[in-house]
C-alpha cells in the first residue's frame, strides 16, 4: 500500500541538512508513495521547493503537516519543541543518539513511536552504513576545525598545523582509529602535523601503520599512553564510538591542568556523551568554551556546517532503507536484520540493549516487541 512520508525542516541550531534529496523523493513517488515536504526544508542544502515539487512531492507550509505522516525521515533527533508531533502510528527514521538523552527516550516511549536510528542500523559484517558517511565528514572536519581554533585569535596556542621549516608542526592526538579517527588522521597527516592515533584494536592500528608508513604514530590506548599523548598534544580529537551506547571518558577533568595552555579539544563523540569528561554539547552559534586554559569544541552536529556535502553523502546511504520502510512498513524490520538493529523503540518498549542498560530500563527484543503489528 502507498505510504505517506513526511520530510520536515530541521530545527536544531544551524542544522542545514535535510533528510532526503529530490532524487530520493522521486524514487519514492515513482513507487506510488506520497511525500510531504515542509516548505524550505532543503534550503540549507541549496535544494529548492521547486526541485522537490518536480520530483513529485507535495510542499506543505507547516511542520505539523510534514509530521502528520506514517513515516517521517529526518537528519537529527527531534528537539523538545517537536515531541508533540510524535505519535503511536508513526515510524521515525533519523539519527537519535539516545544514550545521552533520557528526555528524548522518555518522549519516544510515551508517544509509542517506532524509532529507527541511523547510527544503530548494522549489517551482518558489523558495519554501521548510515553512521559511516557522517563520521567521514566529521573526522575530516575535526582536524580542519582544530586548526582554526589553534589560532591565537581563536583562543588557541598560535600553532600552525604543518609548521614551517625550522619550526615544529602541531602535535595532534587522535583517540580512536575508527572512521572518524582515520579521516581525522588523513587530514592531519596531509597538513604535515605530527599525528598519534590511539586505539585498543591492534588490527586498526596495523592498518593505519601500513597505510601511512611512518607519517603517523600508532599507540595502544591505555591510561599511560593516553596521558602521555594528551599532555604533549596541541590538538586532541575525540573519536571514540560505542555503537548505540554512551562513550567512556578517556580524558578526565584532573588531566586538563596538565595539558598545554591554549591546546584544543574537538570531541566528535559528544553526541554519545563525549570521551572527554569536561565535554558538553555546544552549537554552531556558540561552539567553544574554555576550561583550565584548554579550548573545547563540542558541536553535536558538526557535519551541518557543510550541509550540501553531508546531505548528499547521507541520503545516498539511507535511500535503500527508506524505500524498504515505505514499501513494507514495520515489516521491513522483520525482513531486514540491519533495520532490526536500528529499531530503538516501538510502542513504549526499548528495543536496543545499550539504551536499556544506560537508563536501567527493560529491554525487549525487537521481533518480540513487533509481535503481530
Amino acid at each position: 500500500m502507498p505510504m505517506l512520508i513526511g520530510l520536515p525542516k530541521e530545527t536544531k541550531d544551524h542544522e542545514n541538512r535535510v533528510g532526503m534529496t529530490p532524487s530520493n523523493v522521486k524514487g519514492l513517488t515513482r513507487r506510488g508513495h506520497r511525500v510531504l515536504v515542509q516548505s524550505g526544508a532543503g534550503e540549507g542544502s541549496f535544494l529548492s521547493d521547486d526541485e522537490y515539487r518536480l520530483a513529485g512531492a507535495t510542499i506543505v507550509p507547516r511542520a505539523e503537516d510534514a509530521w502528520a505522516a506514517q513515516l517521517v525521515v529526518k537528519v537529527k533527533e527531534p528537539t523538545p519543541a517537536e515531541y508533540g508531533y510524535l505519535h503511536r502510528d508513526m515510524m521515525l527514521f533519523t539519527y537519535l543518539h539516545l544514550a545521552s538523552d533520557r528526555p528524548l527516550v522518555e518522549a519516544l516511549l510515551s508517544s509509542g513511536v517506532t524509532a529507527v536510528a541511523y547510527e544503530t542500523v548494522q549489517t551482518a559484517d558489523g558495519k554501521l552504513p548510515l553512521l559511516a558517511p557522517m563520521s567521514e565528514v566529521a573526522g575530516r572536519m575535526a582536524t580542519q576545525i582544530g586548526a582554526t581554533y589553534l589560532q591565537k585569535t581563536q583562543g588557541g596556542r598560535g600553532v600552525l598545523m604543518g609548521g614551517v621549516p625550522g619550526v615544529a608542526a602541531a602535535n595532534v592526538a587522535i583517540l580512536g582509529a575508527g572512521i572518524v579517527g582515520t579521516n581525522a588522521a588523513r587530514v592531519a597527516a596531509g597538513c604535515g602535523a605530527q599525528v598519534t592515533v590511539l586505539d585498543v584494536s591492534h588490527d586498526r592500528l596495523k592498518y593505519l601503520d601500513d597505510i601511512y608508513r611512518g607519517q603517523l604514530q600508532t599507540r595502544f590506548s591505555d591510561e599511560y599512553n593516553i596521558e602521555e599523548a594528551v599532555y604533549d598534544a596541541d590538538l586532541v580529537i575525540g573519536a571514540v564510538l560505542i555503537p548505540g551506547g554512551r562513550t567512556p571518558w578517556l580524558v578526565t577533568t584532573d588531566m586538563l591542568p596538565k595539558m598545554r595552555r591554549g591546546s584544543v579539544i574537538v570531541d566528535v563523540a559528544v553526541d554519545q556523551g563525549g570521551c572527554i569528561e569536561t565535554s558538553r554539547p555546544t552549537t554552531h552559534s556558540n561552539p567553544t568554551y574554555e576550561i583550565d586554559g584548554v579550548v573545547h569544541y563540542c558541536v553535536a552536529n558538526m557535519p551541518s556546517a557543510v550541509p550540501r556535502t553531508s546531505t548528499f553523502a547521507l541520503s545516498i546511504q539511507t535511500a535503500i532503507y527508506v524505500v524498504q520502510l515505505a514499501d513494507e512498513g514495520v515489516n521491513a524490520v522483520r525482513k531486514n536484520p540491519a533495520l532490526k538493529f536500528g529499531m530503538n523503540t516501538h510502542r513504549g518498549a526499548v528495543t536496543y540493549p545499550a539504551i536499556a542498560q544506560e537508563f536501567d530500563m527493560q529491554y525487549v527484543d525487537p521481533l518480540q516487541a513487533l509481535g503481530n503489528a
